[in-house]
């Protein structure tokens, strides 16, 4: 029988960026948003880069431990939990330590840079009932919940096809300074591993792994300023876009980018089945749009179109707000989170875990494949 008592969960976290932040939030509004939470969790540590932000991050948010070393938390015999939100170059060295010091690990995608260090990763899980799990925060989307669900339950039949994007406006100026996450030396890859790693993993989730895929990269603006206000040759793919093929037969299109103006956080997909289909758009978050075929067509209609499914708050197991409260980004981190930790409390198996992780790396790998050797559908 597995322990019900109440567990302490006590946080290292890794970097202290935009996901940082989010992560920070996340955890510390946890007993705000659900009731009668299997454990209590608190961020104890944080390393940053620099000892002045380390020590202004733990004053402003309540931590004991600031460092800018990331050992100071990986060996603390106090914290079990490892939260990595560092630059994607610096995941595998890190994983493997904290894994090692037997830590439940929760890692910001991709889970590393190359699928190589993805294998060498999942082979050093040193306990059953260690909990690795992967930031893929918008599989806890209410509507893509819903749409789950109404796949699972069979409500579009097999799926036949779909669509995909994930759009952002923050590479159409050229002048504004690169990120990190526009250098592939940090990133190792560009907008496929920053926007396309989420695309992969949630239409994965909703229509069932890709095992052929092909991908075009495009980088617009093949000189922009770099980081320290010089001129700066573009080495990472500012858009990328796919054909894949699910293992069910499936056929799908995948777009991210940061090259298209007039986008914000531009997440959406289309899904088509044999009774049925899905469409959502972050920038309408409170709803999924579902189409039963099933339904009658007559007369002028019948019953047949699109119906808005209002997901709003209604989060199994959120308490706060109301669950008539229109609900956006951050509700999929915290949903994300709260089930993470509840993971871990409570020796329970997660999804998405660093096997997922692993896969969408070969994914990915695989369509820089295809774009390197502008070859068609490549194996993943």
């Amino acid at each position: 029988m597995k322990d019900t008592q109440i567990k302490q969960l006590k946080i290292g976290l890794l970097g202290f960026g935009a996901m940082g932040r989010t992560h920070t939030w996340a955890v510390q509004n946890l007993p705000f948003f659900y009731g009668d939470l299997p454990f209590s969790a608190q961020i104890v540590g944080v390393c940053t880069t620099t000892p002045e932000k380390s020590r202004r991050v733990a004053d402003q948010f309540g931590f004991e431990i600031a460092t800018t070393n990331e050992d100071d938390l990986i060996d603390n015999p106090e914290i079990n939990v490892i939260d990595v939100c560092t630059p994607n170059l610096y995941h595998f060295e890190t994983l493997k330590k904290a894994i090692k010091a037997g830590k439940h690990v929760l890692c910001e995608k991709p889970l590393c840079i190359s699928p190589e260090q993805a294998n060498e990763i999942l082979a050093l899980q040193s306990r059953p009932d260690q909990i690795l799990g992967m930031v893929f925060n918008n599989r806890w989307i209410a509507p893509a919940l819903r749409a789950k669900q109404l796949i699972d339950e069979g409500r579009i039949g097999r799926v036949l096809s779909f669509s995909a994007a994930y759009l952002h406006n923050s590479a159409t100026d050229q002048n504004r300074p690169a990120g990190w996450k526009q250098d592939r030396e940090i990133c190792g890859g560009g907008v496929l591993f920053d926007l396309g790693s989420h695309v992969i993993d949630l239409m994965s989730h909703l229509c069932g792994k890709i095992d052929r895929i092909s991908g075009m990269s495009q980088i617009a603006f093949p000189t922009r300023t770099g980081r320290d206000g010089t001129p700066w040759q573009t080495n990472a793919d500012e858009s990328f876009y796919m054909l894949a093929v699910t293992e069910s037969g499936a056929r799908g299109t995948l777009s991210v980018g940061k090259l298209q103006i007039g986008t914000n956080d531009n997440l959406s997909f289309e899904i088509y089945g044999e009774r049925g289909a899905l469409r959502f758009s972050m920038m309408d978050p409170n709803y999924l749009e579902f189409y039963d075929a099933m339904r009658p067509a007559d007369p002028i209609g019948g019953e047949r179109g699109f119906t808005r499914i209002e997901c709003v708050g209604r989060y199994p197991g959120m308490i706060f707000p109301s669950p008539k409260a229109p609900a956006g980004w951050l509700y999929g981190h915290l949903a994300s989170m709260h089930a993470y930790l509840s993971a871990a409390a409570t020796d329970t198996p997660f999804s998405p875990s660093f096997a997922d992780g692993a896969y969408v790396q070969r994914v990915m790998d695989a369509a820089y494949r295809s774009d390197a050797e502008h070859s068609a559908l490549v194996e993943v």
